[in-house]
């Protein structure tokens, strides 16, 4: 079947648009060989077309979408374009002096959950990309969210993939997602006649697999802003454009303590690890930093984090390889998240301020995305 590039003025959801078939009749959505596309330019549009007794399929950055359409394994029959709403591609953060994408007072949303503007929290929106995420204002509010978005891909995919399509597509290698659950972060999801708060910790039911029902649509994430000391690890086959082979999301609030460990690509869903995080909390001496035990006290907690780790075997890595791996993740993470607060008391070194976290002098602010290959 001839190939073609389909183009056209598609400023509209009044007007869809065919896209000629690119595969081989009998794909998934039938051999019609035509695929009617929507291009929503709000959230009342996209959510009109999601009424539909068969919902299309919902088109952010395309970065997961995309790549299944092209190799012949989805072929919806319909696709609403998310990708021009642009309430979805801002940021915003109420308390502690409001703040937005562009440095504007905050605008107000198209839709609002319950009248919910709690101080201190992010409502990140979601359309916003891994680019976005990178940036010094929000990244200073959200640090590990930058640390994650920057092991995403290539520059181009960073440029394309967004907030709203990571969550959605739910798969377990999501980078944002451990860290979303270890900052206990809600899900705005919207729907035709109103629109709910969901966990983070509810929406990933399995791999590929989200508590949304036909007809919703993510419009934003919300967490807190400038919570704690924040890290970002991960492993992969090679040091950049690679799904996470494991990954680790570590966050320590010092006053009050509170430690939250979420672990990605070694279970079906991202997890939680609340026998590692009780144990830390117990162990770790706010006054210096340290842990009480010292070394010892540092290989236990790795140690209940690859107890809880339920990785499998794939074509990415072994199940064994991965439950050693994230037990190294969180260890270094908690080691940065020690060292950053040393120096905060002045036990060592000059410091040098990396959005709203602390790192020693001499050490890249990247570092908290490294790769841990031991």
């Amino acid at each position: 079947m001839e190939r073609r590039r389909w183009a056209g003025d598609t400023s509209t959801l009044s007007t869809p648009r065919i896209l000629p078939d690119a595969h081989a009749e009998g794909a998934s959505g039938g051999d019609t060989g035509r695929m009617t596309v929507f291009v929503a330019t709000s959230v009342g549009e996209a959510l009109d077309a999601l009424t539909a007794s068969k919902p299309p399929e919902i088109l952010a950055g395309g970065t997961d979408l995309m790549v299944e359409v092209n190799f012949g394994r989805r072929r919806p029959d319909a696709i609403v374009s998310i990708g021009r709403i642009a309430s979805l591609r801002r940021w915003r953060c109420s308390g502690e002096g409001d703040a937005s994408a562009d440095g504007e007072p905050p605008e107000q949303r198209e839709l609002d959950v319950d009248g919910v503007r709690s101080a201190g929290v992010v409502e990140v929106g979601a359309g916003v990309t891994y680019r976005q995420m990178t940036e010094e204002a929000l990244a200073g509010l959200v640090p590990a969210l930058a640390q994650a978005a920057r092991t995403v891909g290539s520059p181009q995919i960073r440029n394309a993939g967004t907030l709203g399509g990571n969550l959605a597509t739910a798969s377990p290698a999501g980078d944002t997602l451990p860290v979303l659950l270890a900052l206990d972060a809600e899900v705005v999801v919207a729907r035709a006649d109103g629109s709910r708060l969901l966990p983070v910790r509810e929406l990933v039911l399995g791999p590929k697999r989200s508590a949304l029902a036909p007809g919703e649509l993510i419009v934003a994430a919300r967490l807190p802003a400038r919570f704690g000391h924040q890290e970002f690890v991960k492993v992969g086959t090679r040091n950049a454009m690679v799904i996470a082979t494991a990954s680790v999301a570590l966050v320590v609030s010092w006053e009050p303590l509170d430690v939250r460990v979420a672990l990605g690509s070694v279970g079906p869903t991202p997890l939680r690890v609340p026998a590692a995080e009780d144990y830390a909390c117990a162990r770790l001496d706010a006054a210096s930093g340290e842990l009480r035990g010292g070394r010892a006290d540092l290989e236990r907690f790795a140690e209940l984090v690859r107890a809880a780790a339920r990785p499998i075997d794939d074509h990415r890595s072994s199940a064994r390889y991965r439950r050693h791996a994230v037990g190294v993740c969180a260890e270094r993470a908690l080691q940065r998240a020690m060292r950053s607060r040393q120096v905060t008391l002045g036990a060592g070194g000059d410091r040098v301020r990396v959005g709203a976290q602390m790192l020693p002098e001499g050490e890249s602010p990247s570092e908290g995305a490294r790769w841990a290959t031991s």
